[in-house]
């Protein structure tokens, strides 16, 4: 069984994933920077631009981009899933394999380069998402979107009625030992101390509450993403064109509205909660619609194209994107902790991602797969 080649992949989905990746490292490298987990983020910037930049960030990016990467994550399981089969190969056996390596790319990558990894998620959300790959797609959209709102939506009136009686419950509080404990050890020379930081901040990011809330969110996105797939939303996008341009009309102005809520209304956990797990995604679905439309307009796709070669290696980019993040900010780099301002670090985030474009045209004028793509995918379809 061989891997995909270039002529069989879907070049907007590839535009797509690839211009997600900036929407990704415009959020992360706030994680790079300070100690998110810890910090009150409406009380913490003191400097107007900083301040100006996290309220954009906060507002047009964050929690809207991995909503994207789990839908595309579905939909290109079941691509996989579809062309094994008609190869003649066990599709379940080899989108397990390739589950599993992804698995070990993620433990790696949390434990020695940084504790936001999503891969560990996503490869054991994908062998969940298996298990339903049968469904059709009506029915995957639709167990999709009622999981991730049913949940979401009681929880926000739960939220909203504990406020209510008891508003002291809603604050926002900063942990200072933990924002000290997070400032000493990544500033610190020392990888060990790094790393042991490192792994007390993932488990705080995955612990079973938030993996609770991740079934819920990211989850549903890969449900929706495989019934894409199967209906075909994609390959057959013009006909759904008045679909998509409802979708972008609805979902962005839908999403934006949620994602201010907090600088309407109260800063407080319930708009806060609001704003990420339900604006985010609908956000997310907002610049999805978007950028199919985009796509669609005559000769686009030619001038996007740099940012699909981006996607094609977005396993390679997005590991690199941690390891120049890290190296930039810890100790045992140039040690810029807490210590650049906001607005540069975002602009800086944004330039290493169009280096990275440059370096993915460059690398696949001689190469099929970016390295750590073509890694996973010759230990994925190995020969039997």
């Amino acid at each position: 069984m061989r891997p995909m080649q270039s002529h069989e992949r879907l070049l907007s989905i590839d535009i797509i994933r690839g211009i997600a990746l900036l929407g990704i490292f415009m959020v992360n490298i706030i994680s790079f920077h300070s100690p998110v987990l810890y910090m009150n983020p409406f009380e913490w910037w003191d400097q107007r631009s900083d301040l100006g930049s996290y309220v954009s960030d906060d507002i047009f990016i964050e929690g809207s981009f991995y909503p994207i990467f789990a839908f595309l994550f579905g939909f290109g399981m079941v691509m996989i899933q579809q062309r094994t089969r008609s190869m003649g190969d066990s599709s379940f056996k080899i989108s397990a394999r390739r589950l599993l390596i992804l698995l070990g790319f993620g433990i790696i990558h949390a434990v020695f380069i940084w504790y936001g990894d999503i891969l560990i998620i996503y490869a054991l959300l994908g062998l969940l998402l298996l298990t339903v790959l049968s469904m059709t797609g009506k029915k995957l959209v639709l167990f999709g979107m009622t999981l991730f709102l049913i949940p979401n939506l009681l929880f926000s009136v739960y939220l909203s009625y504990s406020a209510i009686i008891d508003p002291y419950s809603a604050v926002i509080w900063s942990d200072i030992n933990g924002i000290k404990d997070s400032i000493s050890a990544y500033t610190s020379s020392s990888y060990a101390a790094i790393m042991q930081q490192r792994i007390f901040d993932w488990y705080h990011v995955n612990n079973p509450g938030n993996l609770i809330f991740m079934l819920v969110t990211i989850f549903p996105m890969m449900m929706i993403g495989a019934g894409a797939a199967k209906e075909k939303w994609f390959e057959n996008a013009k006909n759904y064109k008045k679909y998509w341009v409802a979708a972008a009309a609805v979902f962005l102005t839908v999403g934006i509205l949620l994602k201010m809520l907090p600088y309407i209304l109260l800063k407080n956990t319930v708009f806060m909660f609001i704003q990420n797990i339900l604006g985010g995604p609908m956000l997310g679905i907002g610049y999805l619609a978007l950028l199919v439309l985009l796509t669609m307009i005559p000769h686009s796709q030619k001038l996007l194209k740099p940012f699909a070669m981006a996607g094609r290696m977005s396993l390679t980019i997005y590991i690199s994107q941690s390891i120049v993040g890290s190296f930039i900010f810890y100790g045992y780099g140039l040690n810029l902790y807490n210590d650049m301002d906001l607005s540069t670090s975002i602009e800086l985030a944004i330039g290493i991602y169009f280096i990275q474009v440059i370096a993915a045209e460059i690398w696949f004028i001689k190469f099929k797969q970016g390295p750590l793509e073509s890694i996973w995918k010759k230990a994925a379809y190995r020969s039997k």
